[in-house]
């Protein structure tokens, strides 16, 4: 290669730098604002009320406005790291947040705080040290820090650390600053798991959702209740064929058709299955053999399917009658709907709870993990098993 080659390469590689140098110059120039709101703080105070509404496409214009009018705005790159890691796109979270925590100023501390976040979103190995890890860095800053002790909370929750969990709500409410309400929501919802003693993972992994279905509740019934071995234990007998309500029994549909043809692939196909096969009212498929095991379970329903399973435990046919021509103490409940009986039994024996401040049973409302579980637990206690 001669000299004049060389040197023109030479000043292509210098023009290059130059012209690189000029646009990343240019890239993290703010930009001026256009209203007087038009302020990284409120841009990022949108972006985290927009993220809780699950727009997130949203709050990620407001993270990355704020960005852009402070390309130094710490908050601002922790919440578009947020955005990221809800979108499940983790490389480029923790990268927003590694230039956040760099960008942050004692004693802020939003990197570590959306670190929990998305470390709780991702849930990897080790995820919970890494979460833990993040709280004690972001404690020796700023101890006081009402959304660092709440998120770390429901980090600890989600890894069924639930005396740690609680701690950590407890400390928000002490506090008494932000986040009140929330964590004491989180609060009681820890105490009533504490309360359900889960015993198995299952139990502990439908402990943690809202609105359990068809298949969790099936899982609950063989892992928690061990439904199986007190049918076998109590030694009551019952047809387990499977018979489509309102239809001759046909042997031959019986032998080509599975009860269940929906659960073939589901993870909970083995609970499921013995359920079936066992008949508790409330959980049998249709006629058609649909299980349905996403469907959401009401309180309702749940309470029809455990007088079912104590009429059956203590070969007390009685109870599913016992409060007949009775009146209803359930403002939402009439005394001819199929679930009043089983309503009764379970209040009366503090199973199942009505609202303490309107009295209503709550009959066509979902029925949360928790409260599935207690009321498992409150089943077991009533009945001495």
């Amino acid at each position: 290669m001669n000299k004049i080659s060389m040197t023109w390469q030479g000043l292509l590689h210098t023009l290059a730098a130059v012209c690189f140098l000029g646009l990343a110059a240019c890239a993290e120039e703010p930009v001026k604002p256009e209203a007087a709101l038009d302020t990284p703080d409120h841009h990022y105070s949108t972006g985290i009320r927009l993220f809780a509404k699950e727009d997130y496409d949203g709050a990620m214009k407001e993270f990355a406005r704020a960005v852009a009018l402070d390309p130094d705005y710490a908050p601002g790159h922790a919440g578009m790291g947020l955005v990221h890691g809800q979108k499940r796109a983790f490389s480029q979270a923790y990268e927003s947040l590694d230039k956040a925590r760099g960008l942050q100023k004692p004693p802020m501390i939003v990197a570590q705080i959306m670190k929990i976040r998305v470390l709780t979103m991702e849930r990897n190995e080790d995820w919970l040290k890494d979460a833990e890890s993040e709280y004690r860095d972001g404690a020796k800053r700023d101890p006081q820090n009402a959304a660092l002790h709440y998120y770390m909370g429901l980090a600890s929750r989600m890894g069924f650390e639930f005396d740690k969990a609680s701690e950590h709500f407890k400390t928000v409410l002490d506090l008494n600053k932000d986040l009140v309400g929330d964590a004491d929501r989180e609060w009681k919802l820890v105490q009533k798991i504490q309360r359900a003693a889960p015993g198995t993972k299952i139990g502990k992994q439908i402990a943690l959702i809202d609105r359990i279905s068809r298949a969790d509740v099936a899982a609950l019934f063989i892992e928690e209740l061990g439904l199986d071995r007190l049918y076998e234990k109590r030694g009551k007998t019952f047809d387990s064929s499977f018979k489509a309500p309102g239809q001759s029994f046909q042997p031959d549909k019986i032998v080509a058709m599975e009860p269940a043809t929906d659960i073939a692939t589901h993870p909970l196909k083995a609970d499921i299955d013995t359920v079936v096969k066992l008949g508790v009212r409330g959980l049998e498929p249709s006629p058609d053999h649909k299980f349905e095991p996403s469907k959401p379970i009401t309180k309702a329903e749940y309470a029809t399917m455990l007088e079912d399973i104590m009429v059956r435990i203590t070969n007390d046919d009685k109870l599913a009658t016992q409060f007949f021509g009775q009146k209803s103490p359930f403002p939402d409940v009439r005394p001819d709907l199929y679930y009043f009986n089983a309503a009764m039994i379970m209040t009366s024996r503090g199973i199942l709870e009505a609202d303490k401040v309107t009295g209503e049973f709550g009959a066509v409302q979902p029925i949360s993990g928790a409260d599935a579980l207690l009321a498992i637990r409150m089943f077991k206690e009533s009945l001495k098993i």
